[in-house]
């Protein structure tokens, strides 16, 4: 049994070499009505490879994903994302789906190249109130998005030491474009226009193996927005923490073995 001493440090040396200013801007709350749910990192190798994961933030953003590459080179992807918190001043709820087709392959040196395109949709609202728990705004509308992005993963191979055992690291990069559009938006039920915004979101990501087809991951970045506006920010920063499992493939092959 690895001591939960021991099992901090570790988590907390993999999190420094994923990022650590990211996650720290995660703390930072936020008014926009757009959660990004976390660009997905299947780093597929060959045909019949499956990919699944399930992943949260300080925000308590829980994530659910899953590829299938469906041929050689050719695979889809899909996202589902999810946000329901309510706090003294305010109650946020945020449903959201991802759905992609993707090509990949294997470079020199046990490297993977992923390329993506994609698009999403779902619900938002939120719900501000008083110190006397009277509701003063309420927000709410649909949000639709397309997306490319971009997975890259290198061999390097470092492992942490704990009790009797070694974990080994691998590291990644992800870059993601979209557009999202805030669509049907009501203020306190009165229509407004539509609003939209690119968002550009640098995520690096770094994957511990535990046992077998099981890795953790911590992934961080942040969310870059091109058009400031009131209500559709990119201020969120991107930081997840999950378990992925990976079935089929080429697994020998991946990056950090």
């Amino acid at each position: 049994m690895v001591p939960p001493q021991k099992l901090f440090r570790f988590l907390l040396t993999a999190l420094v070499r994923g990022g650590v200013p990211a996650a720290a801007a995660g703390l930072v709350g936020c008014t926009s009505l757009y959660f990004p749910p976390p660009p997905h990192v299947p780093l597929l190798t060959q045909k019949s490879e499956f990919y699944g994961s399930v992943s949260t933030n300080l925000q308590n953003n829980f994530a659910f994903q899953g590829a299938y590459a469906f041929a050689d080179h050719l695979a889809a992807a899909g996202t589902f994302s999810s946000l329901h918190r309510s706090k003294g001043d305010k109650t946020e709820n945020f449903d959201f789906a991802e759905a992609s087709v993707g090509y990949f392959t294997r470079l020199p040196d046990k490297r993977v190249l992923e390329v993506y395109a994609g698009v999403g949709g779902g619900s938002t609202d939120r719900t501000e109130r008083n110190a006397e728990q009277l509701t003063t705004r309420r927000l709410e509308g649909s949000l639709s998005k397309v997306f490319v992005q971009v997975n890259y993963a290198s061999k390097k191979k470092h492992s942490v030491h704990i009790g009797h055992h070694d974990f080994p690291l691998s590291y990644g990069t992800a870059l993601r474009l979209s557009y999202v559009q805030l669509n049907n938006f009501r203020i306190d039920g009165q229509g407004q226009a539509p609003i939209g915004n690119v968002i550009f979101e640098p995520i690096t990501f770094t994957r511990v193996q535990l046992a077998g087809p099981f890795q953790l991951q911590l992934m961080s970045g942040q969310a870059i927005g091109f058009h400031p506006n009131a209500y559709l920010k990119a201020a969120n920063s991107v930081f997840q923490l999950g378990l992925i499992i990976g079935l089929g493939g080429s697994n020998s092959w991946k990056p950090g073995q």
